[in-house]
């Protein structure tokens, strides 16, 4: 089968110099429409990948993202989000990029390039069978990812890749294969937009159906969350409330000295 880099594809608009703001926006807003529907198409995938992330979590796993660029980055992101929104160490999900950390500001010349590397900065972590491994590829072609996928299945590693090219190069590496097809970006090859896009919606429904899975997450609240602004510890304080009918000062008090919502309505139930 061919491989046919539909990221690379001419754009479906011409003359964007010559366009009004608002023809711009417009145009932008009617490919950004396309991209929910294009994940919808990917969710009987995401499920076999969270079940897995799931089932390996639950015994002591972790959750390894891996990419270049642009989406490597988004990777990094979803990764440092888990603690301060469902409380749990950042030893469980982690995003490594092409580059090192440096790389999340500046481009870091041929990094992505290096098929060895990705699989070197795995075993940084001492990844092993317990784990799961995510390689993240707006293109599917990158070897940073292609080679660490490859060694990750070699040694029996839960392995899936996400790309928006049908049957890349990174796909054929991992054992579940996610491919959010979105069509040619607006601005040629930009893979920032609509791919990027794409990648930070399934990353989002990856990590939040497996902390809900997780019991991180009570009715819809994030209950285990970390307070580290007022924002956040007025929003807990009012969970509390509701649950557990006290007022808003007392509230407050039980959630500061316990230090988590979960913990906070534990510790008051318990104490009845």
């Amino acid at each position: 089968m061919t491989f046919i880099k539909i990221t690379e594809q001419e754009s479906l608009y011409n003359d964007l110099e010559k366009k009004s703001v608002m023809e711009l926006l417009t145009e932008i807003n009617a490919e950004d429409r396309k991209v929910a529907l294009a994940v919808e198409r990917t969710i009987p995938e995401i499920d076999k990948l969270v079940t897995g992330i799931v089932e390996r979590m639950r015994r002591g796993g972790r959750l390894f993202y891996l990419g270049a660029g642009t989406s490597g980055r988004l990777g990094v992101l979803d990764a440092s989000e888990i603690p301060p929104t469902f409380g749990m160490p950042n030893t469980y999900v982690i995003g490594l990029i092409a580059g090192g950390d440096s790389a999340l500001r500046n481009p870091v010349e041929a990094a992505e390039d290096d098929l060895d590397k990705g699989w070197e900065d795995l075993m940084e972590y001492k990844i092993n069978v317990d784990d799961v491994l995510v390689g993240i590829a707006a293109s599917g072609t990158t070897p940073y990812v292609i080679g660490a996928l490859r060694r990750a299945r070699e040694k029996g590693i839960l392995t899936g890749a996400i790309s928006c090219n049908p049957d890349s190069p990174v796909a054929v590496e991992a054992e579940i294969k996610i491919e959010p097809i979105v069509g040619p970006e607006y601005v040629t090859g930009s893979t920032r937009m609509k791919s990027g896009t794409a990648q930070k919606l399934v990353l989002n429904m990856i990590t939040t159906s497996t902390m809900i899975k997780l019991g991180r997450v009570k009715g819809n609240r994030m209950v285990n969350m970390q307070l580290t602004n007022q924002k956040l510890v007025d929003r807990g304080t009012r969970m509390i409330v509701d649950e557990l009918e006290m007022n808003y000062e007392q509230a407050k008090n039980l959630l500061l000295l316990h230090g988590s919502v979960k913990k906070a309505i534990e510790s008051f139930k318990n104490s009845k």
